[in-house]
């Protein structure tokens, strides 16, 4: 069972929900796109019984919590920002840090941020790569002029709204599945024109993925009903933003020990093969585990091979 609190803090109202001993080491939990905090719910369990304080916040945009108009409104430092509020609103000093796909990206940026309140990190799906040369958005574009490419797609505001919005539950379903190990073909990019919208040559299965309860499927669909998909997709918007206001980290490297988990069927891996090589070389105490049969959705496909590593990891290294 979780506790749900709306905290003031960053100038938006953050929904966040708790779990395990009020005493017990802060361990947050950041969920990723598009999803929501019951992303977590097999991992949340599974640290609350091992006697840790969960905290799974939705994030800016998402669910509960406020969702500002403003596209700069989403960029890492300010997601970072929503974070290290509510850490400072609860008196966490030394906390363990999580998150799967973009929650990954804000877990990674909050260990370069707070290297001494957070004490361990994990990012499951995507790598940290270090601040680029320049923007990645740029390079996206020179690298796609004639093909569709997800993110592309996302930066004009209204229109993947729109596609989004229209059903959500045959959103849901079909990126789901898209990005599930059982999935048929990868709905990152593909070979379509650049103007193509996004699922529109996808095939809706009726049913959620086998790793993903009916009931479960609500609490993601009722997310987005209630929020819709303007907020989240923001994210998507300020590549340009994140860039500029992270030059104070270039060359930074992230010194906590760390753990990424990522399956061997996740498109992201294929995107990011070179950057996952030269992790090491920005993370000197990563441990990176491959999980086999997996997609994307790593923390839901293979709920009980995350927990065993978790916590494991957390056993070792969160002291």
């Amino acid at each position: 069972m979780t506790e749900q609190h709306i905290l003031h803090v960053n100038d938006i109202e953050l929904s966040v929900h708790f779990s395990g001993p009020e005493d017990g080491k802060p361990v947050w939990l950041l969920h990723g796109f598009p999803e929501c905090w019951y992303s977590w719910r097999h991992q949340i369990d599974a640290l609350a019984a091992a006697g840790y304080r969960v905290c799974a916040p939705e994030m800016r945009g998402y669910g509960r919590t406020s969702a500002p108009q403003p596209v700069e409104a989403y960029d890492v430092i300010t997601l970072c920002g929503d974070i290290q509020a509510a850490m400072d609103h609860l008196g966490h000093t030394r906390v363990a840090m999580i998150g799967h796909d973009w929650g990954a990206l804000v877990a990674w940026h909050m260990a370069l941020l707070e290297p001494e309140r957070v004490q361990v990190v994990s990012g499951m799906s995507v790598p940290f790569g270090g601040r680029p040369k320049r923007p990645a958005i740029d390079m996206m574009r020179e690298h796609f002029q004639d093909r569709f490419h997800y993110i592309l797609y996302f930066q004009q505001p209204g229109r993947a709204e729109a596609e989004l919005e229209s059903d959500i539950p045959r959103t849901m379903r079909l990126v789901m599945h898209g990005l599930s190990e059982s999935g048929s073909g990868n709905t990152l990019f593909g070979n379509k024109p650049a103007d193509a919208r996004w699922l529109d040559d996808r095939v809706d299965p009726g049913v959620p993925p086998q790793w993903c309860s009916q009931d479960a499927f609500n609490v993601y669909v009722e997310t987005f009903e209630r929020s819709g998909f303007r907020g989240p997709l923001n994210w998507y918007r300020n590549f340009g933003r994140n860039w500029e206001r992270t030059a104070d980290l270039a060359g930074r490297m992230i010194e906590q020990p760390a753990l990424f988990l990522i399956g061997d069927g996740d498109p992201v891996g294929e995107m990011e093969a070179y950057t996952i090589k030269k992790m090491p070389s920005l993370i000197p105490r990563v441990e990176q585990h491959v999980f086999e049969d997996c997609g994307h959705w790593i923390q839901g496909e293979k709920p009980e091979q995350v927990n065993r590593y978790l916590l494991e990891f957390l056993k070792r290294t969160f002291t």
